[in-house]
């Protein structure tokens, strides 16, 4: 855990969070500033800085959260008529947060 990382800080309970889903290895919750109808956040439990930290060891790991954003999509309901999925890099790919996220975004009207 990287002492002043709002993530694992959140994944610790140490800032309460309402966790939409949670297992061993992720939690996710609503973005606090969406920019979609739903924008959930699939967080890694382990601090890894962002994609450019990740190492051969953390292929399954990222595989596994688009496996849990396929998830969290039909549980929101928009599966079929659409999402993205995407990760920011770095302050100049939009990375705010220095601990590796998934944004999961929809829910936009047709």
């Amino acid at each position: 855990m990287a002492n002043d990382c709002i993530f694992c800080k959140i994944v610790a309970r140490e800032i309460p969070s309402n966790f939409l889903y949670e297992d061993d290895y992720f939690i996710v919750i609503k973005d606090i500033n969406p920019h979609a109808p739903i924008h959930l956040l699939i967080i890694p439990k382990i601090h890894i800085r962002s994609i450019n930290d990740l190492k051969e060891q953390d292929k399954e790991l990222v595989g596994n959260m688009f496996l849990v954003a396929k998830k969290m999509a039909k549980e929101q309901g928009v599966n079929e008529s659409g999402y993205k999925v995407g990760f920011n890099v770095e302050k100049g790919g939009g990375q705010e947060i220095f601990h590796l996220h998934l944004h999961l975004l929809g829910g936009w009207k047709k």
